[in-house]
């Protein structure tokens, strides 16, 4: 902390030609004071295109929230969100963030005509966030007006300022019996087995990390329904973490932690494809399926991914004209 009582007249550097952030900066890392201004300045550069757009990303959401309640406000409308007047919102939604996705990430989605009517559980691959999967489930609803449930971490119950967002675009919390319930009725619902621990601990060579979970494959056999892969390209340049380092491996390790930092957000290209579904088999073993999904996500990922993965050239395909195949 700055000590009030100290003087900033007496033989020190003045701040008057730096802003307050850069000092605070300075006092933190202990530079001292004749230190030249321009470290200063690449540190907040430096600080601003690794965190600045994940900060961006959060105001984008929070904006979404408090549109949402503007809308149900003025449409007096309750959490309902069965109620077809919820579409004209859940569509305003999902053009906002779909439009951040096109203009910060180029983003492209392949293969939604896969998704046949019907319920059918949707398997991705995690990267450090799963901002690919935001844009995918509001372009699945702007091009064919269904809606995806998403099994979601019940920590984002707790961030203030997203609650009406999570609901409208149909977060789930629940375990495996509301899974099977929402695959009944005729839904789509997406998961990500490999939650946290693939989010934070994967890396750029894109390992699937899904450890002994199986229950998305006994949800989609007790439910009936085909299992969709879904895999986005360069999700892993666009941000990193520091999962794979030894000091948080070791916490990890240690106490247990499924927590790695994240940085970036870069303006990376996104293109989400979507395979082939994997029809219902009931003859098929909860371990066979985990294995045939897994197998075919990794396909999508050899296919369309170059690997190890590379923030440069995934910067790089914004411009190139030429996309691969489906």
């Amino acid at each position: 902390m700055i000590n009030e009582s100290k003087s900033y007249t007496s033989g020190q550097e003045s701040v008057t030609n730096s802003t307050w952030l850069i000092y605070i900066l300075k006092e933190w890392i202990g530079m001292v004071y004749h230190c030249p201004d321009y470290v200063g300045y690449f540190l907040c550069v430096s600080l601003i295109i690794l965190f600045f757009p994940h900060l961006l990303w959060f105001i984008i959401c929070v904006f979404c929230n408090i549109c949402l309640h503007i809308y149900k406000r003025k449409n007096g409308l309750d959490d309902d969100f069965s109620n077809k007047l919820w579409d004209n919102g859940r569509l305003m939604v999902s053009r906002i963030i779909s439009m951040y996705g096109k203009l910060w990430h180029g983003y492209e989605v392949h293969g939604i005509e896969k998704i046949a009517e019907g319920p059918a559980l949707i398997v991705y691959y995690h990267g450090a966030t799963s901002v690919d999967y935001h844009f995918f489930v509001c372009n699945l609803y702007i091009q064919t007006g269904r809606v995806s449930y998403s099994v979601v971490e019940r920590a984002l119950r707790l961030i203030p300022g997203l609650q009406l967002y999570l609901k409208l675009l149909t977060a789930v919390y629940g375990g495996r019996e509301q899974c099977v319930e929402i695959l009944k009725k005729g839904n789509l619902l997406g998961v990500a087995p490999g939650g946290a621990r693939e989010s934070f601990f994967s890396d750029e060579n894109y390992g699937i990390l899904w450890g002994n979970r199986k229950g998305f494959a006994q949800v989609a056999i007790d439910a009936k329904v085909p299992i969709i892969p879904l895999f986005t390209q360069n999700i892993r340049e666009g941000c990193r973490t520091l999962g794979t380092t030894w000091f948080i491996r070791w916490l990890n390790e240690r106490f247990q932690l499924p927590l790695a930092p994240v940085y970036g957000g870069f303006p990376v290209k996104l293109r989400t494809y979507i395979g082939d579904p994997i029809p219902y088999d009931p003859n098929i073993t909860v371990t066979e399926l985990v294995e045939k999904t897994k197998i075919a996500i990794e396909a999508l990922r050899d296919r369309h991914q170059k690997l190890p993965g590379n923030i440069l050239k995934a910067l790089l395909e914004r411009f190139d004209k030429h996309q691969k195949d489906d």
